[in-house]
């Protein structure tokens, strides 16, 4: 018996040594992230800011390193190591972050690790009233955040420090990834990159042709293909009142949240593959029946047409890419106007996107499943009946497994939503309503960045933190988060 109890715990230690190892390598990255902000900082002559950068840099790099090397011995991570690994890394990489915002900006140690939770996770909701007013250093800071964090930290580890095999792989689905564009995860991460670093690029180009000044033009670009929604202007991008840049900005959040495997096709000379995917052509029927109601919900509210169509197309798209960037105020728009937007962040982009929500491949299962049951009701019971799900054929074993993993995420995504829902609407002042109180949960949990005008330094601490408890969920889709409480509660085994 006690030989079983030393053998259990020198498993569990094994599990712990790896997780720390692995969080140990992206401490190393964010410390390199960090000493990268110095050349803004030089360049726009910011020297006063060299200090907190080095002393937070110092810190990411120190601490990484020594659970680097301290664990150099441990085992490649299995899944259930993996998933612990990227809960815990979203949470001490934006706590770490968020020391830049206490010690350049002196924000509150609530207010900058909310800022740096919503960086990282591409949420975009903030507690700074007037980005303009920050240093270049900390607004660069913040666009690099989503930057990263749009593809994911665990990502850009992976393909700076290569590393073939097994546990590649369980990192990488474990940030919540599995397609693959080439044949191994070292060489897929890596081509992502190229792709992310065109697209920001040709994002850059665009926004400076639109009207956009050149820093505006790189940390929009940067925030945009993120599907992050941080800007430098005040007032998002209504600072603007231009619909040219507006026109610019929406292609953007598209590609943003479409599947880089679909930018590889195209960038590969497959023009079609983006009509040719199932996520892609989700996209735009949801996206055309969501804005035929917005149009008819806000008509009275603008009316005339034009009006009409630039605010309610800007924001459902916005909402719908998990984007966040916003042309108006939503606090005005009617109870019906706020539900057709909320459903779009629920939904959220594509699966191996930048983007957020529950992710259009599970509301296209979803559809289909209904409608494939709905068929086999009208049916004798021996009919076989299967379902097609992009070029794959299903039968009734496979479909039943995808439906459950789906269903699985899409209840545990509303329970959490509508936890949150509760615990905000009882801590915020009465001049909001319910339907405001779902949206801006909504669009914490979606990563979008959307406000109705709750979110601000003013706010309960109760609400800031159901803010950051929602963002950490909807970036992780829930299980990584699960699984950390389990084995906190548990440990590692019995899995």
């Amino acid at each position: 018996m006690l030989k079983e109890e030393r053998g259990g715990d020198e498993k569990v230690f094994s599990n712990l040594k790896t997780v720390l190892k692995e969080l140990g390598s992206i401490l190393v990255i964010l410390g390199v992230l960090i000493l990268s902000l110095l050349v803004v900082a030089y360049i726009f002559g910011e020297l006063y800011v060299i200090k907190p950068l080095v002393f937070t840099a110092i810190a990411a790099l120190a601490l990484g390193l020594s659970l680097r090397y301290s664990f150099k011995t441990a085992k490649e991570p299995e899944f259930k190591d993996a998933m612990v690994c990227a809960a815990l890394t979203w949470l001490v990489v934006p706590a770490l972050s968020s020391l830049l915002f206490i010690m350049i900006e002196g924000m509150s140690p609530l207010d900058s690790f909310f800022e740096a939770m919503s960086g990282w996770t591409g949420t975009g909701l903030t507690m700074i009233a007037h980005p303009s007013s920050l240093t270049h250093t900390a607004q660069f800071w913040r666009s690099l955040m989503q930057w990263v964090g749009g593809v994911g930290v665990i990502v850009l580890m992976l393909s700076i420090l290569a590393r073939p095999g097994t546990g590649a792989f369980a990192l990488y689905k474990a940030e919540t990834r599995e397609e693959r564009i080439k044949p191994s995860i070292i060489s897929t991460v890596r081509m992502t990159w190229w792709i992310y670093l065109i697209l920001t690029s040709f994002g850059i180009v665009l926004f400076f042709l639109a009207g956009m000044k050149p820093w505006e033009a790189l940390n929009h670009a940067m925030t945009a293909i993120g599907t992050g929604g941080f800007t430098v202007t005040d007032k998002s991008i209504a600072y603007y009142n231009n619909f040219l840049i507006e026109l610019a900005i929406i292609p953007m959040m598209i590609l943003g949240a479409t599947p880089f495997l679909v930018h590889y096709k195209m960038l590969k000379g497959n023009l079609r593959a983006f009509f040719k995917d199932t996520q892609c052509r989700a996209f735009v029927v949801i996206l055309s029946i969501l804005l035929v109601s917005l149009f008819a919900a806000n008509y009275s509210l603008y009316g005339d047409v034009l009006g009409c169509l630039r605010f309610s197309s800007f924001q459902l798209i916005s909402g719908l890419t998990c984007t966040g960037f916003q042309t108006t105020g939503v606090h005005g728009w009617s109870g019906t106007g706020l539900i057709i937007v909320c459903m779009s962040m629920i939904i959220g982009g594509g699966a191996g996107s930048t983007a957020g929500g529950v992710k259009l491949i599970r509301a296209v299962i979803a559809y289909k499943w209904i409608r494939w049951s709905l068929r086999r009701n009208f049916l004798p019971p021996r009919a076989i009946i299967s379902l097609r799900l992009g070029d794959r054929l299903l039968e009734k074993e496979e479909i039943v497994k995808i439906v459950s993993e789906a269903s699985l995420i899409i209840i545990l995504w509303l329970l959490f939503l509508f936890t949150g829902i509760c615990v905000l609407s009882s801590v915020v002042g009465p001049q909001f309503q319910l339907g405001e109180v779902m949206f801006e949960v909504a669009s914490a949990q979606g990563n979008v960045g959307l406000s109705t005008g709750i979110t601000n330094a003013g706010m309960s601490y109760i609400g800031k933190v159901m803010l950051i408890l929602n963002m950490w969920i909807g970036r992780l889709e829930i299980i990584p988060v699960l699984m950390l409480f389990r084995v906190l509660v548990r440990g590692f085994e019995p899995i």
